[in-house]
């Protein structure tokens, strides 16, 4: 049998205390994770020399595997460290994208839980270029984001992710980049792939975490230096209307960090002098602070 297994990029994936590259083989067809989807992970980014708020990537990925019902096995110092042995590995050219990541091998009771007993680690590490903040369109999805009663979305959980694949899929059928998603209410709750921002008459607002969406760690660090330099910023209920008419729309997230949003539905929109402050402003944060 011969699968299309390699990695698409440069990847070396720690596991059982060794490094291995490219995509190693780590799950088999009676794993629970690859069963009934019992993973978590985060991600993190390594890109000109720095690796923004990894410490805070490291932690996150232990709280999700405990709001999963897993039992985290490295501390959060010992991911960093591990991280920062791993993109040793790689030539310094590309931006490196940072996953650990938590499974349960084993199931409980009739097999359906996890049993927290057989979790298991790894960090994966692969070359991942950053997109270009040129920026993407949006257009309002008919998939909701669920509540913490239906799904784990107080985690960064695997199983949350093809709701945001199918939300993109669908918007990429209809001519867009991504999906603007609305929890269940119908309040604006996130993009497809990252948190979302608007700017009003120079007042930046964010949606306010309710426990459909994580509340991430690059949109936190967006909002404080946004602050810090001295815009007007928010957490607040808001809905498509809101961003329907806003002056200025970007989003913030791990994989890409601050990028404009340049269409919504039929409505063009400009790069915005706000998202590229927040970008500056990011960029010069994360080459003063977190070098390795």
């Amino acid at each position: 049998m011969t699968l299309a297994t390699a990695a698409q990029s440069a990847t070396w994936t720690y596991v059982d205390g060794d490094w291995y590259e490219g995509n190693v083989a780590i799950l088999g067809p009676r794993s629970h994770a690859m069963w009934l989807g019992t993973s978590v992970f985060d991600g993190a980014r390594w890109f000109e020399g720095v690796a923004p708020d990894l410490d805070r990537h490291a932690a996150r990925v232990n709280a999700s595997a405990i709001a999963l019902g897993l039992k985290p096995s490295m501390s959060t110092e010992k991911i960093v460290g591990l991280t920062w042995d791993g993109l040793k590995k790689f030539d310094g050219k590309t931006a490196v994208y940072i996953r650990p990541m938590y499974w349960a091998e084993h199931g409980g009771y009739m097999g359906v839980p996890a049993d927290p007993a057989s979790t298991r680690f790894c960090l994966c590490l692969y070359e991942s270029p950053m997109i270009s903040p040129t920026g993407f369109s949006l257009t309002v999805s008919p998939f909701r984001r669920p509540t913490i009663e239906t799904m784990p979305t107080n985690a960064k959980a695997g199983c949350l992710y093809p709701n945001n694949g199918r939300a993109i899929l669908e918007a990429k059928m209809r001519g867009f980049d991504n999906a603007l998603v609305l929890d269940m209410l119908g309040n604006v709750a996130e993009t497809g792939t990252s948190n979302i921002f608007l700017v009003k008459d120079g007042h930046v607002q964010t949606p306010a975490p309710n426990g459909t969406f994580l509340s991430g760690i690059t949109r936190s660090r967006t909002m404080t230096l946004l602050s810090e330099y001295g815009f007007k910023t928010t957490e607040k209920m808001l809905s498509v209307r809101d961003f329907l008419e806003a002056d200025e729309i970007f989003s913030t997230g791990n994989h890409s960090k601050v990028v404009p949003v340049i269409r919504i539905e039929d409505r063009n929109l400009q790069p915005g002098p706000v998202a590229k402050k927040a970008r500056e402003l990011y960029w010069d944060w994360a080459h003063s602070t977190s070098a390795g």
